[in-house]
Parts: structure tokens; sequence; C-alpha cells
């Protein structure tokens, strides 16, 4: 089993089609959940579709 796939807010918001900067705001309020590294934020591709699957 290889690791997770992690994510950059830019790839999520292209995914969830928003702009970078809300899916940081999402990251900060915990809406998405995401990892911090350091100052960066990522995205696990599981949590990415959690999040998708519960918005619709």
């Amino acid at each position: 089993m290889g690791a997770e796939k992690l994510l950059t807010p830019e790839d999520a918001a292209k995914a969830l089609l928003v702009k970078p900067t809300t899916v940081r705001e999402w990251l900060k309020r915990g809406k998405l959940k995401g990892v911090k590294m350091g100052r960066l934020w990522r995205v696990r591709e599981s949590d990415l579709e959690t999040f998708i699957k519960e918005m619709k």
C-alpha cells in the first residue's frame, strides 16, 4: 500500500471549482480536513473525496 497523495490547496481548488484562497479558508476553519506542513497546507485525496460527497 503506497502513501496517500497529498494535494496542494491549488489542486484541491481546481477539483472543487473554487479559488485557492477559499480552500485555504476552509482548511483554517476546519470545514475541509487538511494537514499543515510547516506553513503549507496539504489535502489528502481521501479527505477531498469525502468533502465532495458531503457537499452533495
